[in-house]
């Protein structure tokens, strides 16, 4: 459990606090993780990017994650950045786990990209799954048949 990892928690920006719950719980049980996400504890001064800006920088963050991490709640199939944001780990060949919010298991529509790639989806008290789930192999993902992209530099 002493190994770092590297995850993008994708939400929708009013479960911000289910973010900051998570990461505690997963640092409280034993796991190492640096979360590559945009959440409220990283805005600067509250002006909003462009649309490009925006995608360069949520590529980049989920290509430096070894695993994405998706918080499900009642709003969360809604979100087009969220929907991105799925879409691009899946390209990427990332590892992609979903959890519930707290008492949302049974209320709530699963992002179609998550139901689409049969990712694995847990239960808001699954801590020890989920920190099972991020130490596992890619070989074990659901999505093994996905291409996992190795980052090139290129000199230009």
């Amino acid at each position: 459990m002493g190994k770092k990892h590297n995850i993008f928690i994708s939400h929708y920006y009013k479960d911000d606090d289910k973010v900051q719950d998570l990461k505690k719980r997963l640092i409280d049980s034993g796991y190492d993780v640096r979360n590559y996400s945009v959440d409220s504890t990283k805005h600067k001064d509250g002006r909003t990017p462009s649309k490009a800006v925006i995608e360069r920088y949520l590529k980049a963050r989920i290509a430096a994650s070894s695993t994405f991490v998706c918080v499900i709640g009642d709003k969360t199939h809604t979100r087009p950045w969220v929907d991105f944001e799925i879409k691009e780990a899946i390209k990427q060949g990332k590892k992609i786990i979903g959890i519930y919010n707290h008492g949302d298991k049974d209320k709530v529509e699963i992002p179609k990209a998550l139901k689409e790639n049969n990712v694995n989806i847990i239960g808001w008290n699954s801590v020890d799954r989920i920190g099972d789930l991020i130490e596992e192999s890619n070989d074990n993902n659901h999505n093994s048949n996905s291409p996992n992209y190795a980052i090139q530099r290129v000199k230009c």
